[in-house]
This record gives C-alpha cells, structure tokens and sequence, in this order.
C-alpha cells in the first residue's frame, strides 16, 4: 500500500508520497514514488504512483523512453498538462495489456493509479488523477487535491482545511499531519516521505524535502497534532441524555452490573 496526496493551490502546487510498500508483513521495502521532469523556463512535470510496482515503473519507463525520441509526442513535447496525462494513461494501458494477463494468472492485482500535474509554458497549472484504465480526471476549485493509494485516513483534515487560497506554510502542514494520522493507522504507510513545491508559473521546482524518521520537524508535528487531539476531545461537552443516567456497579464476585 501507499498514500500519495497533491494539491492545486492559487500559490503553485504541492506533492508529496510515502516510500513504503509491501509484499506481505516480511516483505517491506523503500521505493520513491514520485518522479519529476523538469525542463526551467518551458515545463515542470510532476508525478505519483501507487498500486503494483512494477505495472507503475514499467508505465513511467515507457513515458521517458518516448521522451527519447522528439519525432513523436512525448512528455518534453507535449503542448498541455492535458497530453501528458493522456500519454500517461496511454502507457499505463500498455504496460496493463501485456503484463495484466500473466500477473492474473498468479493472482496479483495489476491495478495502477498516478496523479500528474505541473505547468507547461503557455498554460495555467493542471492537475490530473490517472485511473487504472487510462482514462483520467482533472482537479478544479471544488476539488483542489487529489489523493491516490490509503487515502481515507488522511482525507478528513485536507477536506477541513485545503481551499485555493490556502498558503505554501499551512498547506505543508496539512499534508503533513494527513500522513501522520495515514501512518498511524495503516502500517503499510511509512517514511520517507518525498515532498515538492511549485511556486505558480516559476516553471522550476522551488522546494525538495527527503523527510525521514529523524526529522525534528515531522516529529514535532506529530506529537502537538496527537496532543491537540487528545485535548480537544477531553474538552468535548457530554452528551446530554447521559448526564442523569444512573450509576452503574459491578458485583466483585459475580461480575454482573446493578
């Protein structure tokens, strides 16, 4: 498993991916799931990946393969964040159709997803999410962020708290506890965290941060984030219909309650 998030902000674009993943409870490994492509002054690609490993490494080969060869559409060439989404899918569904029958056979899951987004010379920022089928969807102002791999765990405080206007600082830090409170709750999720910012139209990557188990600021905010919890939630008001409820004891030598 693997939790991978990316937001659409009005300041630029932050990505950010676990490096776990696991073949079984004795069978857990690092690998980076997220890859970039960077070409200053023209365009700034950005990618994520989560299902089976090889179907995700396979597909993103092939897209850098392509690069290779600017007689035909590739990601160096390609006119929109649209058309890298789509050469994307278009890979994804290559690697699926030649290796997706031999995987079943042994019954491994070849199900792949990506997030894409970044910013081409000539367009707005774009963000897509890349389903297991190749086709994809692109995120909007109603839905600045896209997440792929254990999302549910993480979801409710990007919904909180990500709008379009939320600045580079805040956005970070929700992102942040989003996978601490992922890793809490899914071993299969776990440091390194690789995570990026793009600043709106700098066609540049403009911060890179590799954080791992040691890092004194992950680790403070996972500390004040379970502490804040726990005390907000003691500071919750009873429910009112138990606030009369008689009391309840437990016979010593029975066990039963009265």
């Amino acid at each position: 498993m693997t939790y991978c998030v990316a937001l659409k902000l009005n300041v630029g674009m932050v990505f950010a991916s676990d490096s776990r993943t696991n073949a079984g409870v004795d069978q857990i490994a690092c690998f980076k799931k997220m890859r970039h492509f960077v070409n200053p002054g023209d365009r700034t690609i950005v990618i994520l990946s989560s299902g089976n490993l090889s179907v995700t490494q396979n597909a993103i080969n092939r897209l850098e393969q392509h690069g290779r060869h600017p007689d035909r559409p590739n990601l160096w060439n390609a006119e929109s964040m649209f058309d890298v989404a789509q050469l994307l899918g278009d890979c994804l569904r290559s690697v699926r159709e030649r290796d997706g029958v031999h995987l079943a056979q042994n019954n491994v899951d070849a199900s792949a997803n990506f997030i894409v987004g970044g910013q081409i010379r000539g367009e707005r920022m774009r963000l897509y999410l890349v389903y297991a089928e190749g086709n994809c969807i692109e995120a909007g102002d109603e839905t600045p962020f896209f997440q792929i791999g254990e999302t549910k765990y993480g979801k409710p405080i990007l919904d909180r708290v990500i709008t379009p206007d939320t600045p580079f600082n805040e956005a970070i830090k929700c992102v942040l506890v989003s996978f601490d409170s992922t890793m809490r709750s899914n071993l299969s999720v776990g440091l390194p965290i690789d995570l990026v910012c793009y600043g709106a139209s700098s066609l540049a990557l403009d911060f890179e941060q590799h954080i791992t188990a040691d890092d004194p600021y992950f680790s403070q905010i996972s500390k004040r984030w379970s502490e804040g919890l726990r005390g907000v939630f003691a500071s919750l008001p009873s429910p009112d219909w138990l606030i009369d409820a008689p009391a309840v004891t437990v016979d010593d030598q029975t066990g039963l309650t009265e």
